[in-house]
Protein backbone atom coordinates (compact mmCIF):
# COMPACT_ATOMS: atom_id res chain seq x y z
CA UNK A 1 0.00 0.00 0.00
CA UNK A 2 2.68 2.03 0.87
CA UNK A 3 4.34 1.61 -2.85
CA UNK A 4 1.11 2.77 -3.97
CA UNK A 5 1.15 6.14 -2.62
CA UNK A 6 4.67 6.77 -3.34
CA UNK A 7 3.93 5.84 -6.70
CA UNK A 8 0.81 7.81 -6.75
CA UNK A 9 2.93 11.06 -5.84
CA UNK A 10 5.56 10.74 -8.16
CA UNK A 11 2.65 10.71 -11.21
CA UNK A 12 1.56 13.62 -9.74
CA UNK A 13 4.56 15.40 -9.56
CA UNK A 14 5.17 14.53 -13.22
CA UNK A 15 2.00 15.66 -14.35
CA UNK A 16 2.33 18.61 -12.93
CA UNK A 17 5.91 19.33 -14.97
CA UNK A 18 4.36 18.73 -18.40
CA UNK A 19 2.83 21.34 -20.38
CA UNK A 20 -0.40 21.74 -21.09
CA UNK A 21 -0.36 21.89 -24.54
CA UNK A 22 1.25 18.21 -24.73
CA UNK A 23 -1.79 16.91 -23.32
CA UNK A 24 -4.10 19.20 -26.06
CA UNK A 25 -4.96 17.86 -29.27
CA UNK A 26 -4.96 20.19 -32.35
CA UNK A 27 -6.59 17.52 -34.51
CA UNK A 28 -9.61 17.43 -31.90
CA UNK A 29 -9.15 21.46 -31.51
CA UNK A 30 -10.12 21.70 -35.13
CA UNK A 31 -12.92 19.73 -34.86
CA UNK A 32 -14.17 21.51 -31.96
CA UNK A 33 -13.41 24.94 -33.84
CA UNK A 34 -16.30 24.89 -36.19
CA UNK A 35 -18.52 27.39 -34.18
CA UNK A 36 -15.96 29.64 -33.55
CA UNK A 37 -15.12 29.91 -37.58
CA UNK A 38 -18.40 32.20 -38.00
CA UNK A 39 -16.20 34.97 -36.47
CA UNK A 40 -12.78 34.30 -36.51
CA UNK A 41 -12.43 32.40 -39.49
CA UNK A 42 -12.19 28.41 -40.25
CA UNK A 43 -8.23 28.46 -40.07
CA UNK A 44 -8.24 31.46 -37.26
CA UNK A 45 -7.96 34.59 -39.77
CA UNK A 46 -11.21 36.88 -39.20
CA UNK A 47 -12.49 38.79 -41.82
CA UNK A 48 -14.32 41.38 -39.83
CA UNK A 49 -12.27 43.88 -38.76
CA UNK A 50 -13.88 43.82 -35.23
CA UNK A 51 -13.31 39.93 -34.45
CA UNK A 52 -9.54 38.99 -33.98
CA UNK A 53 -7.34 36.66 -35.70
CA UNK A 54 -6.39 33.72 -33.12
CA UNK A 55 -3.89 31.99 -36.30
CA UNK A 56 -0.68 31.57 -34.83
CA UNK A 57 -1.37 33.54 -31.03
CA UNK A 58 0.35 31.60 -27.90
CA UNK A 59 -1.29 28.23 -26.70
CA UNK A 60 -1.23 29.75 -23.31
CA UNK A 61 -2.43 33.22 -24.27
CA UNK A 62 -5.69 31.61 -25.80
CA UNK A 63 -6.36 29.22 -22.63
CA UNK A 64 -5.74 31.96 -20.70
CA UNK A 65 -8.13 34.75 -22.57
CA UNK A 66 -10.42 31.71 -22.52
CA UNK A 67 -10.71 31.23 -19.07
CA UNK A 68 -10.80 35.28 -18.50
CA UNK A 69 -14.52 35.16 -20.95
CA UNK A 70 -15.74 32.65 -19.00
CA UNK A 71 -14.89 33.79 -15.48
CA UNK A 72 -15.92 37.65 -16.96
CA UNK A 73 -19.60 35.89 -17.79
CA UNK A 74 -19.58 33.92 -14.45
CA UNK A 75 -19.07 37.10 -12.13
CA UNK A 76 -20.81 39.62 -15.01
CA UNK A 77 -17.76 41.68 -15.37
CA UNK A 78 -16.53 41.88 -11.62
CA UNK A 79 -13.62 39.31 -12.13
CA UNK A 80 -12.04 37.79 -15.74
CA UNK A 81 -12.71 39.78 -18.85
CA UNK A 82 -16.48 39.94 -19.72
CA UNK A 83 -17.51 40.00 -23.95
CA UNK A 84 -21.36 39.89 -24.66
CA UNK A 85 -19.95 37.91 -27.57
CA UNK A 86 -17.79 35.58 -26.54
CA UNK A 87 -18.09 34.94 -22.51
CA UNK A 88 -21.15 32.75 -23.33
CA UNK A 89 -19.13 30.89 -25.79
CA UNK A 90 -16.64 30.69 -23.64
CA UNK A 91 -18.87 29.53 -20.70
CA UNK A 92 -19.68 25.74 -21.28
CA UNK A 93 -15.62 24.72 -22.55
CA UNK A 94 -13.76 22.46 -20.03
CA UNK A 95 -10.16 22.89 -19.54
CA UNK A 96 -9.56 20.32 -22.29
CA UNK A 97 -11.72 22.17 -24.82
CA UNK A 98 -9.77 25.12 -24.21
CA UNK A 99 -6.56 23.59 -24.39
CA UNK A 100 -7.69 21.53 -27.66
CA UNK A 101 -8.41 25.11 -29.10
CA UNK A 102 -5.46 26.73 -28.44
CA UNK A 103 -3.61 24.18 -29.59
CA UNK A 104 -5.19 24.07 -33.13
CA UNK A 105 -5.36 28.19 -33.66
CA UNK A 106 -1.73 28.58 -32.60
CA UNK A 107 -1.04 25.85 -35.28
CA UNK A 108 -1.92 28.01 -37.92
CA UNK A 109 -0.47 30.87 -40.23
CA UNK A 110 -1.22 34.29 -39.70
CA UNK A 111 -2.14 36.53 -42.67
CA UNK A 112 -0.54 39.58 -43.03
CA UNK A 113 -1.70 43.19 -44.78
CA UNK A 114 0.35 45.75 -46.58
CA UNK A 115 1.22 49.00 -44.10
CA UNK A 116 -0.82 52.06 -45.37
CA UNK A 117 2.01 54.06 -46.16
CA UNK A 118 0.73 57.08 -43.68
CA UNK A 119 1.17 55.02 -40.87
CA UNK A 120 4.43 53.04 -41.40
CA UNK A 121 6.77 55.86 -39.92
CA UNK A 122 4.64 56.74 -37.29
CA UNK A 123 3.59 52.97 -35.69
CA UNK A 124 6.84 51.76 -36.03
CA UNK A 125 8.83 54.65 -34.59
CA UNK A 126 5.88 53.94 -31.56
CA UNK A 127 6.17 50.47 -31.54
CA UNK A 128 9.70 50.24 -31.57
CA UNK A 129 10.89 53.49 -29.77
CA UNK A 130 7.57 54.07 -27.38
CA UNK A 131 7.14 58.17 -26.63
CA UNK A 132 9.27 59.40 -23.52
CA UNK A 133 7.36 62.74 -24.02
CA UNK A 134 4.14 61.14 -22.79
CA UNK A 135 5.60 57.73 -20.78
CA UNK A 136 4.15 55.78 -23.48
CA UNK A 137 6.72 52.54 -23.18
CA UNK A 138 8.13 50.65 -26.75
CA UNK A 139 6.24 47.54 -27.33
CA UNK A 140 9.20 45.39 -28.10
CA UNK A 141 9.88 44.46 -24.53
CA UNK A 142 6.82 42.36 -24.46
CA UNK A 143 5.60 41.62 -27.77
CA UNK A 144 9.20 40.97 -29.63
CA UNK A 145 10.75 43.01 -32.76
CA UNK A 146 8.22 41.08 -34.98
CA UNK A 147 5.22 41.43 -33.30
CA UNK A 148 5.08 37.41 -32.28
CA UNK A 149 4.95 38.17 -28.25
CA UNK A 150 6.70 36.13 -25.57
CA UNK A 151 4.27 32.77 -25.20
CA UNK A 152 5.85 31.65 -21.88
CA UNK A 153 5.23 34.96 -20.29
CA UNK A 154 1.55 35.03 -22.04
CA UNK A 155 1.97 37.86 -24.10
CA UNK A 156 0.45 37.88 -27.34
CA UNK A 157 1.25 37.83 -30.91
CA UNK A 158 0.14 40.90 -32.04
CA UNK A 159 1.32 40.90 -35.79
CA UNK A 160 -1.32 40.90 -38.51
CA UNK A 161 -3.93 41.56 -35.98
CA UNK A 162 -6.77 43.27 -37.48
CA UNK A 163 -7.52 47.06 -37.41
CA UNK A 164 -10.39 47.48 -35.48
CA UNK A 165 -10.16 44.61 -32.86
CA UNK A 166 -6.40 46.69 -31.81
CA UNK A 167 -7.74 49.99 -31.41
CA UNK A 168 -10.95 48.48 -29.49
CA UNK A 169 -8.79 46.69 -27.33
CA UNK A 170 -6.16 49.71 -27.06
CA UNK A 171 -8.95 52.15 -25.79
CA UNK A 172 -10.05 49.60 -23.66
CA UNK A 173 -7.02 49.17 -21.89
CA UNK A 174 -6.69 52.64 -21.60
CA UNK A 175 -9.89 53.22 -20.09
CA UNK A 176 -9.03 50.90 -17.75
CA UNK A 177 -12.29 48.72 -18.91
CA UNK A 178 -10.28 45.77 -19.81
CA UNK A 179 -8.51 44.58 -16.68
CA UNK A 180 -7.44 40.75 -17.50
CA UNK A 181 -3.92 42.14 -18.02
CA UNK A 182 -0.72 40.43 -15.59
CA UNK A 183 -0.27 43.18 -12.86
CA UNK A 184 -1.79 46.42 -14.88
CA UNK A 185 0.91 46.65 -17.63
CA UNK A 186 -1.62 47.04 -20.39
CA UNK A 187 -3.32 49.68 -19.02
CA UNK A 188 -0.17 51.34 -17.72
CA UNK A 189 0.94 50.68 -21.55
CA UNK A 190 -1.90 52.32 -22.51
CA UNK A 191 -3.07 54.96 -20.49
CA UNK A 192 -0.78 57.76 -22.26
CA UNK A 193 -1.81 56.75 -25.67
CA UNK A 194 -3.57 59.49 -27.89
CA UNK A 195 -6.49 58.33 -30.52
CA UNK A 196 -3.66 58.86 -33.23
CA UNK A 197 -1.10 57.01 -31.86
CA UNK A 198 -3.59 54.06 -31.38
CA UNK A 199 -4.51 53.88 -34.59
CA UNK A 200 -0.76 54.54 -36.29
CA UNK A 201 0.26 51.76 -33.88
CA UNK A 202 -2.98 49.43 -35.08
CA UNK A 203 -2.10 50.16 -38.53
CA UNK A 204 1.22 48.97 -38.30
CA UNK A 205 0.67 45.85 -36.62
CA UNK A 206 -1.37 44.45 -39.95
CA UNK A 207 2.02 44.29 -41.55
CA UNK A 208 4.29 43.40 -39.13
CA UNK A 209 6.22 40.13 -38.90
Amino acid sequence: MKKLFVLAAVVGAFASLVSPSALADAAAGKAKSAVCAACHGPDGNSVTPIWPKLAGQGEAYIVKQLHDLKKGGETQGADGRYDPSMSPMAAPLTDADMADLAAYFSSQQVHYAGVKKEFLDAGQKLYRGGDASRGVPACTACHGPNGTGMPAAKFPSISGQQVDYTIKQLKAFRAGERKNDPNGMMRGAAKNLTDEQITALANYLVGLH
